[in-house]
């Protein structure tokens, strides 16, 4: 894959315009008619389903990862919550993330942190980045699956179910503050997991990458801030593994055991890990 220097890249007028769209309805929370406490209730009970199970849980560390296994059924739902969060269809998520990780840091690594703050958090998707070309080769065990097809393909359609769903229980408040308020929250909670975690923090295993653990990422993230132990253990479906680096997640992957809904937890090697459960 060959990537251009970002200020080379033609600009993504498409995601501008979605990005931007989203982010100006948003601003309509400031007037006092469109406030409820239960609009606030229901965006943040949003922000958790979407940016905890959907992202963090789902996305991230079951499907792109594959650090522990659930029943297809289990698997498809959190699928779902992920593709409420609007952040790209399952496919785009899991292969640019992917991609991420093999490079991570270098010129071919989509969200660089070596070319600055804006650039890892939100610049790589303002721009036609040649790693869309790239997603194909790294998602090739999911690709052909109906269900992940359905969620890459329909992902507004879905998301406009949701708002019309929101309407009927609670009006306008409801929509603006569970559908554009909570993505504007969740699009930047999880894109300092790129910015921020890349350079405020401290290191604890040597990665070969700018990764760092930062504490009040992983705490909006629901332990996605502990990514220098991420990057250095990328298959681990625990992130925290300091006993006071609070994993949410973890605890999470942890109650669906119990439950009978995970298994094949991965974690780092036993003489490695600094923690045990």
């Amino acid at each position: 894959m060959t990537v251009a220097t970002s200020d080379r890249l033609p600009p993504d007028w498409l995601n501008i315009s979605y990005f931007g769209l989203i982010h100006l309805v948003a601003l309509l929370a400031v007037f006092p008619q469109n406030f409820s406490w239960g609009a606030v209730g229901v965006a943040f009970l949003l922000y958790w389903l979407t940016a905890g199970i959907g992202i963090t849980l789902g996305f991230h560390r079951l499907v792109t990862h594959r650090s522990f296994e659930t029943p297809k059924w289990v698997e498809y739902i959190l699928v779902f919550c992920g593709t409420l969060a609007c952040e790209g269809g399952p496919l785009d998520w899991v292969g640019a993330h992917r991609i991420h990780h093999k490079h991570s840091d270098t010129e071919l690594d989509p969200h660089d942190s070596n070319r600055g703050f804006w650039w890892s958090h939100i610049g790589w998707m303002m721009c036609e980045h040649p790693v869309n070309q790239e997603i194909p080769r790294y998602t090739k065990d999911i690709a052909d699956d109906p269900f992940y097809q359905f969620c890459q393909k329909y992902l507004v359609p879905i998301q406009v179910g949701l708002g019309l769903l929101l309407y009927f229980i609670g009006g306008w408040s409801y929509v603006i503050w569970g559908i554009f308020v909570r993505l504007v929250v969740v699009f930047h909670v999880t894109w300092l997991v790129n910015s921020a975690t890349h350079k405020f923090g401290y290191k604890s295993h040597e990665s070969n990458d700018n990764s760092t653990n930062c504490w009040w990422v992983a705490l909006l993230t629901f332990g996605e801030g502990w990514h220098n132990n991420h990057h250095a253990y990328q298959y681990s479906a625990r992130h925290g593994l300091r006993w006071w680096e609070i994993d949410a997640t973890w605890m999470t992957i942890k109650l669906l055991e119990f439950l009978g809904l995970a298994k094949n937890i991965k974690l780092p090697p036993t003489q490695t890990k600094q923690t045990q459960v």
